[in-house]
């Protein structure tokens, strides 16, 4: 099963992608926010296409509680765009930690500055989506 996961921030959108096998989650690209989502979702679309994906699996910032704060009101309406727009499912997860697990992950690799700033997004797409696929039951999609 192929996925797209996204990573939804102000500045920036994270994308990335798994393998056909619906294992192993990879950075794939940084989308810079415009300031129209026709645009940036466009790109996703294009990605979603451009890999054959079959869902899109979206971080959802909830609140140490649990809770949904404004920013995962603002998801919402990021992710109720994008099910106007595409034609397969997208699913949610909760990404609380996902961007301080990846800018660990980028320390610890060696990658520092602006090199950290660009990839950052990406692999927290990564490690969300890595989380949705190892949380599905076996035998789903594998």
């Amino acid at each position: 099963m192929r996925a797209v996961g996204v990573d939804f921030g102000s500045k920036r959108i994270g994308i990335a992608i798994c393998d056909s096998l619906g294992l192993i989650a990879t950075p794939f690209e940084t989308v810079k926010r415009v300031g129209d989502r026709t645009v940036e979702h466009g790109r996703i679309e294009e990605i979603v296409v451009e890999i054959d994906a079959e869902i899109v699996v979206v971080g959802m910032p909830y609140s140490l509680d649990g809770s949904e704060g404004p920013a995962a009101r603002l998801i919402r309406s990021e992710i109720k765009g994008l099910r106007k727009r595409l034609e397969i499912p997208v699913d949610t997860i909760d990404e609380r930690f996902t961007t301080v697990t990846a800018h660990d992950a980028l320390i610890r690799g060696g990658t520092k500055g602006s090199k950290k700033r660009d990839v950052v997004d990406q692999v927290a797409a990564a490690v969300l989506l890595q989380h949705w696929l190892d949380s599905r039951p076996p035998g789903l999609g594998h």
